[in-house]
């Protein structure tokens, strides 16, 4: 199911403890990033009261509830639940009393723990939440961590994408995804790819077959994730078209509305795609640190130009 994700992922991801393991989670889920911390709720305020999201109890709210009496926290409870909240998570080593936890299993609602405090499991479970929810798009193409850039290799079936990730592989640089990536838009400025469940790890080779590169290569070749900075587009040479021989202009392609800078590499017999992939990663890297070496070739051609025409003048 597309823009959600189950409460049994979110709990494994987050190592939760599962106060009321009786309770079917079968179809629960988290369909948004944000989280609730339902002190007004508990205060009997229900106006606005987004429900869908993780309901999170923390100290405050747990020592607020310590100071009402059983008969002023039932009602307030059963009003709670009675929205079906996809789960309850409370921080902090606080456990749920027994009233919530009777209730809890009357609507059903599941009730989790975890020993983290409150501030630091909000950052981590909306950041992971960010993630898993973001909006998403599959390309063909290969996904490659060269040197921390994460380079998207696109191009035409049986252009090279995946002999030049194997080459890189071998060069001690690390897949992501071979084949089909997938793309989430985190950000307006951040875009992650990762590689689907059935073909994580593994690289198809014309000729040779399914080859799987975490056995072949060990653990420090793939990598789960990688954040989308350069893409580079492999295409038949064509003697007729200009390319571009300087960079002084960026070009760039657009994915779920974010734009990244994008390089078209011809391709002719004896270039070593490796090596290229590499180079565009690295001046790639130079650029964001402050340096553009097209832009220092160009002033000093320019200065060079100067010096000349004054020198005949």
């Amino acid at each position: 199911m597309a823009g959600s994700v189950t409460i049994e992922k979110l709990a494994e991801q987050m190592k939760l403890v599962n106060a009321i393991p009786e309770i079917d989670m079968k179809g629960k889920r988290v369909v948004t990033s944000e989280i609730n911390r339902p002190a007004l709720q508990l205060t009997g305020y229900f106006e606005h009261f987004y429900s869908e999201r993780v309901q999170i109890i923390g100290y405050v709210e747990y020592t607020y509830l310590e100071h009402l009496s059983r008969e002023e926290k039932i009602p307030v409870y059963e009003k709670f639940l009675s929205y079906h909240v996809p789960c309850i998570i409370y921080t902090t080593t606080i456990e749920p009393d027994e009233d919530m936890l009777r209730l809890a299993k009357q609507y059903e609602v599941p009730i989790f723990t975890t020993k983290k405090t409150t501030s630091d499991f909000m950052a981590e479970i909306i950041r992971w939440l960010g993630v898993e929810l973001a909006p998403c798009i599959s390309i063909h193409g290969v996904l490659v961590d060269v040197y921390g850039e994460g380079v998207l290799i696109m191009g035409e079936s049986g252009i090279g994408k995946s002999e030049a990730a194997l080459e890189l592989i071998k060069r001690g640089h690390r897949l992501v995804s071979d084949d089909v990536v997938e793309i989430r838009r985190v950000s307006d400025v951040t875009l992650v790819g990762s590689a689907p469940d059935i073909t994580r790890h593994f690289i198809e080779l014309r000729g040779i077959g399914i080859i799987d590169v975490k056995t072949l290569f060990g653990v420090e070749s793939v990598k789960n994730t990688q954040s989308i900075d350069l893409v580079i587009k492999l295409e038949e040479w064509d003697r007729d078209k200009q390319y571009d021989r300087m960079g002084l202009e960026e070009e760039y392609t657009e994915f779920l509305g974010n734009r990244v800078v994008c390089h078209s590499i011809p391709i002719r017999p004896g270039r070593n795609l490796a090596v290229i992939v590499e180079t565009a990663a690295v001046n790639h890297r130079q650029k964001k640190m402050g340096y553009n070496a097209a832009r220092e070739f160009y002033n000093r051609v320019q200065s060079r130009f100067r010096e000349k025409t004054q020198s005949q003048e």
